[in-house]
């Protein structure tokens, strides 16, 4: 039993929760009429009810004090009362031994109360009581002094008015409920109506994919702003399509040229033997030049396709962020870069101070940073690194000695694929650097390039510190590096 009572309220939310927007305003319209209906109704019962016996009362007062004047002249055992008239109020004497006297064919009124027979004895001079009567109502019986006993006037209570008055406010109600729900309906029509075409508008640009159409801006208040919303994310969309189209454009362009350069190298391989003249045709110096071209391909390809997998996941990473010092993320770039071109030579002189960041990102675009610079150094100079604190901000620079960046060249040298003319000769696909801005970016930093003092390019990354750095001294992390 009691799990059926438990599922009549889940029941009901489910119920409601399938409705309508339109269909909830509606109920809630008739419903809000109703209940205010209703306890109009209440406190209008009430106070008609109150205003009825009030009125009663003083008419019964009116009343006793006539009788009672008439009884003080004439004595309480020879006043006259009239025979009763088969309406109207009823009366009654109370003598001094505690009998009555009543009007000729007259009602019997129930019997005398104490509290009625004290004001009989003069223990007051009046009382007003109410008590049951036959007519499944009530007697409000009003008890004055009068001589030497006391006079009483009842009138029954009348329904009638309240009756009346209560069938009148039920009809009322129910017309107010029909007329609440219909204009509810007009209501919910009216003010949803901007909605229904921001959903058509919607499902429009869902089997259309046609993001360029905005949705027109009416309304005001919340729908203007959910409207806005909705166009601020089409526009949001729109970038995110066009910058994966230049993506893929840009990757199909950067990509034809190794895989093409590759394929035919293959194929020269392939023809040779196929004819078994592969020893003969090809000497051996001739094939190891073509044998590491093909590595160098195939290392390219591996690369390009690594920063265009990194490039396309945009900020999306599932490495959480975390307070670091940055000077541990450049200890291990500069590692890791060592590792990969043994030939690089790298002066490292960084200084500890607290970030917050993912460090496999960052790390990566200090590495990106390292190897562009090691692409132009030459090899009796050293790339150098530096690692400071000024201010709330993390300084990091990066610098060679190669021939630097052109001025034409400096507005495009973030951008994707982006390569100089004189670097268009050196390996690289021209993301590294747009690898490090976006990650710079994402963390609220920035990044620029100038010219270093050895002529070279200068690129200066600066990143909000978490907090100020504490000057340590840590060995050193080769003969070149100086950590302070």
């Amino acid at each position: 039993m009691r799990r059926a009572v438990g599922r009549e309220p889940r029941r009901l939310a489910r119920w409601w929760r399938r409705r309508s927007l339109r269909t909830r305003l509606t109920v809630i319209a008739a419903t809000a009429i109703a209940v205010s209906v209703f306890v109009a109704f209440q406190v209008a019962s009430e106070l008609l009810d109150w205003e009825l016996q009030d009125a009663a009362e003083d008419q019964l007062r009116a009343d006793s004090r006539v009788l009672a004047s008439t009884a003080e002249r004439s004595g309480v055992a020879q006043v006259p009362l009239p025979p009763y008239p088969g309406s109207g109020h009823l009366v009654r004497v109370i003598l001094p031994d505690g009998s009555t006297r009543t009007p000729a064919g007259q009602p019997a009124l129930p019997p005398v109360s104490g509290p009625a027979a004290q004001v009989a004895r003069g223990a007051s001079t009046d009382l007003m009581e109410s008590t049951d009567s036959d007519d499944d109502g009530y007697l409000i019986i009003h008890t004055l002094r009068a001589g030497d006993g006391a006079v009483q006037v009842a009138r029954g209570t009348d329904d009638s008015p309240i009756n009346r008055f209560g069938l009148g406010m039920l009809l009322i109600g129910l017309l107010c409920v029909a007329g609440g729900a219909l204009v509810g309906r007009a209501v919910a029509r009216t003010g949803l109506a901007p909605i229904d075409r921001l959903t058509a508008a919607a499902v429009r640009v869902a089997h259309t994919r046609d993001l360029d159409a905005d949705i027109p801006d009416e309304g005001g208040g919340e729908i203007r702003r959910l409207i806005q919303s909705i166009n601020e994310m089409l526009a949001a969309l729109r970038d995110s399509r066009r910058a994966q189209r230049l993506l893929a454009e840009d990757a199909a362009h950067e990509l034809k040229t190794p895989l093409t350069s590759l394929r035919l190298n293959v194929e020269l391989l392939i023809r040779l033997d196929r004819r078994g003249t592969l020893d003969s045709a090809l000497l051996a110096e001739s094939r190891t030049r073509l044998l590491d071209d093909l590595g160098a391909q195939v290392a390219e390809l591996s690369t390009l396709a690594a920063e265009l997998t990194d490039l396309a996941r945009g900020d999306v990473s599932d490495e959480s962020t975390e307070v670091l010092d940055l000077a541990d993320v450049v200890v291990a770039a500069a590692t890791r870069a060592r590792s990969r071109v043994p030939d690089i030579e790298i002066a490292l002189d960084v200084t500890p101070v607290e970030v917050s960041g993912r460090p496999a990102a960052l790390q990566r675009a200090v590495l990106n940073l390292i190897d562009n610079a090691g692409k132009w150094s030459p090899a009796d100079q050293p790339v150098q690194v530096r690692l400071r604190a000024e201010g709330a901000s993390a300084v990091l620079e990066v610098d060679d000695a190669g021939p630097g960046i052109d001025a034409v060249d400096v507005p495009r040298v973030f951008d994707r694929f982006y390569r100089a003319d004189s670097a268009r000769a050196l390996p690289g696909s021209g993301l590294g650097l747009s690898i490090v801005q976006r990650v710079v970016d994402a963390h609220g930093g920035r990044v620029a390039v100038a010219r270093s003092a050895r002529g070279g390019a200068l690129l200066r990354v600066v990143l909000p510190a978490t907090a100020p750095p504490a000057r340590v001294t840590r060995p050193t992390a080769g003969e070149d590096t100086v950590v302070r």
